[in-house]
Protein backbone atom coordinates (compact mmCIF):
# COMPACT_ATOMS: atom_id res chain seq x y z
CA UNK A 1 0.00 0.00 0.00
CA UNK A 2 2.92 2.20 0.90
CA UNK A 3 4.70 1.40 -2.07
CA UNK A 4 1.93 2.21 -4.78
CA UNK A 5 0.55 5.12 -2.51
CA UNK A 6 3.35 7.84 -4.09
CA UNK A 7 1.78 7.09 -7.90
CA UNK A 8 -1.90 6.27 -6.90
CA UNK A 9 -5.19 7.95 -5.58
CA UNK A 10 -7.03 6.52 -2.81
CA UNK A 11 -10.06 5.18 -4.77
CA UNK A 12 -7.68 3.25 -7.14
CA UNK A 13 -5.51 1.82 -4.22
CA UNK A 14 -9.11 0.74 -2.23
CA UNK A 15 -10.45 -1.02 -5.14
CA UNK A 16 -7.16 -2.90 -5.57
CA UNK A 17 -7.56 -3.85 -1.49
CA UNK A 18 -10.70 -4.80 -2.28
CA UNK A 19 -9.67 -7.06 -5.60
CA UNK A 20 -7.12 -8.51 -3.15
CA UNK A 21 -9.39 -9.46 -0.42
CA UNK A 22 -8.59 -7.05 2.03
CA UNK A 23 -11.21 -6.63 4.93
CA UNK A 24 -13.57 -3.82 4.68
CA UNK A 25 -12.18 -2.25 8.38
CA UNK A 26 -8.53 -2.59 7.13
CA UNK A 27 -9.62 -0.73 4.23
CA UNK A 28 -11.41 1.98 5.88
CA UNK A 29 -8.08 2.56 8.15
CA UNK A 30 -6.07 2.63 5.14
CA UNK A 31 -8.00 5.10 3.42
CA UNK A 32 -8.54 7.59 6.38
CA UNK A 33 -4.55 7.97 6.21
CA UNK A 34 -4.51 7.94 2.65
CA UNK A 35 -6.91 11.01 2.45
CA UNK A 36 -5.13 13.40 4.53
CA UNK A 37 -1.75 13.18 2.05
CA UNK A 38 -4.31 12.96 -1.23
CA UNK A 39 -3.97 16.42 -2.34
CA UNK A 40 -0.12 16.84 -2.10
CA UNK A 41 0.04 12.83 -3.53
CA UNK A 42 -1.51 14.14 -6.44
CA UNK A 43 0.60 17.29 -7.34
CA UNK A 44 3.80 15.01 -6.83
CA UNK A 45 1.81 12.47 -9.70
CA UNK A 46 1.04 15.27 -11.80
CA UNK A 47 4.62 17.49 -11.44
CA UNK A 48 6.44 14.13 -12.21
CA UNK A 49 3.88 13.41 -15.50
CA UNK A 50 2.85 16.66 -16.86
CA UNK A 51 4.84 19.17 -14.83
CA UNK A 52 3.54 22.15 -17.19
CA UNK A 53 -0.43 23.84 -16.67
CA UNK A 54 -2.35 22.73 -19.92
CA UNK A 55 -2.40 25.11 -22.67
CA UNK A 56 -5.95 24.01 -24.26
CA UNK A 57 -8.35 22.18 -23.44
CA UNK A 58 -7.10 19.03 -25.49
CA UNK A 59 -4.34 18.91 -23.14
CA UNK A 60 -6.38 19.69 -20.34
CA UNK A 61 -8.38 16.73 -20.58
CA UNK A 62 -5.84 14.46 -21.28
CA UNK A 63 -4.11 15.48 -17.68
CA UNK A 64 -7.44 15.14 -16.20
CA UNK A 65 -8.01 11.77 -17.64
CA UNK A 66 -4.51 10.80 -16.48
CA UNK A 67 -4.88 11.88 -12.95
CA UNK A 68 -8.79 9.65 -12.80
CA UNK A 69 -7.15 7.16 -14.22
CA UNK A 70 -4.45 7.08 -11.03
CA UNK A 71 -7.17 7.04 -8.87
CA UNK A 72 -7.32 10.68 -7.71
CA UNK A 73 -10.74 12.19 -6.93
CA UNK A 74 -12.29 14.66 -9.21
CA UNK A 75 -12.40 17.34 -6.96
CA UNK A 76 -8.44 16.45 -5.69
CA UNK A 77 -7.53 16.59 -9.78
CA UNK A 78 -9.58 19.90 -10.26
CA UNK A 79 -7.61 22.07 -7.32
CA UNK A 80 -4.46 20.62 -8.48
CA UNK A 81 -5.16 21.91 -12.28
CA UNK A 82 -6.07 24.95 -10.53
CA UNK A 83 -3.45 25.80 -8.33
CA UNK A 84 -0.23 27.02 -8.85
CA UNK A 85 1.93 23.73 -8.66
CA UNK A 86 4.66 25.89 -6.70
CA UNK A 87 2.46 26.57 -4.03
Amino acid sequence: LHQRASRMGAMRLKQELQQKGIGAEAIADAMAQLKSTELERAREVWRRRCGTPPQDAGERAKQVRFMLARGFASNVVARVLRDDPDE
